[in-house]
């Protein structure tokens, strides 16, 4: 319903849009949250996750251009966030850091999800670089505060080299991403981006005394109506580096997102 009302209306989701933003603005002065803005070019020296996501993959038939202005987003918003420091009782926050995707700071246009459909907007693409951060900080004991998932599976899978439904969705400023450090250790995010990849790392100053790992359980296509969805499970463990058994294992997320394009591989079954 809201939708449709939306599509009817472009000016009464425009104004809740504005509604939802200043909202976000007056929670952000609440003297309790402390931000990490400061950054540090020298590269705290534990490596605690490495990983990299290839830049252009196969997205549909959507317009090849879009993944070459996406890389220029990526380079932009890379500024804001390559170094950052969270502290000891600090907030990670993506849209703190970044701002406002404006084409006055050098944004162009990308792809944009929004309501199940692909957009067209300034800024658009910056979903991977929130992917990336996401994936890192859930092997560190840094704390999930905020994160949305996508409703909607777009896209077949392109050399998805992480489980399906690690993604994060952001839209300025509402839609956050945020971690908080409970810990008593520093944390850097540093990112690149390279020819084919977005490669990024999270450190520390300390070593850690646990390793986390992220896994896919009950992964499965499932018919209800006459839609499709995908689903899953995604489960954080912690093992204690000392001898490798598993201390800890909890449910991080269920996905469950109508998928949008046709697979081979969907079983016949309605659920």
């Amino acid at each position: 319903m809201k939708k449709r009302i939306g599509k009817r209306f472009p000016f009464l989701y425009q104004l809740r849009v504005k509604q939802l933003m200043f909202k976000r603005h007056i929670i952000n002065l609440n003297p309790g949250h402390t931000f990490a803005y400061l950054k540090s070019d020298q590269i705290l020296p534990y490596t605690v996750k490495k990983h990299k996501s290839i830049l252009r993959r196969v997205l549909g038939h959507t317009d090849p251009i879009l993944q070459e202005n996406k890389i220029v987003n990526l380079r932009i918003a890379l500024k804001h966030v390559n170094g950052i420091v969270i502290q000891p009782g600090e907030t990670f926050s993506f849209w703190k850091l970044i701002g406002v995707t404006s084409k006055e700071k050098g944004y162009i246009e990308g792809l944009m999800l929004s309501h199940g459909e692909v957009k067209v907007g300034t800024g658009g693409g910056l979903c991977q670089l929130a992917n990336m951060l996401y994936w890192l900080a859930l092997h560190t004991p840094l704390v999930i505060k905020e994160r949305h998932h996508h409703s909607f599976d777009l896209f077949p899978d392109d050399r998805r080299v992480i489980p399906f439904g690690t993604g994060t969705s952001v839209f300025y400023n509402y839609v956050d991403l945020q971690f908080y450090n409970p810990t008593e250790n520093r944390f850097q995010f540093n990112l690149e981006v390279t020819d084919e990849y977005l490669e990024g790392t999270i450190s520390s100053e300390a070593e850690l005394a646990y390793d986390y790992k992220v896994k896919e359980k009950n992964h499965q296509f499932y018919q209800r109506g006459d839609k499709w969805y995908r689903g899953n499970e995604i489960w954080r463990q912690t093992y204690h580096k000392s001898d490798d058994t598993m201390l800890d294992e909890v449910l991080v997320n269920v996905n469950h997102s109508e998928v949008k394009y046709m697979n081979s591989h969907t079983p016949q079954e309605t659920v």
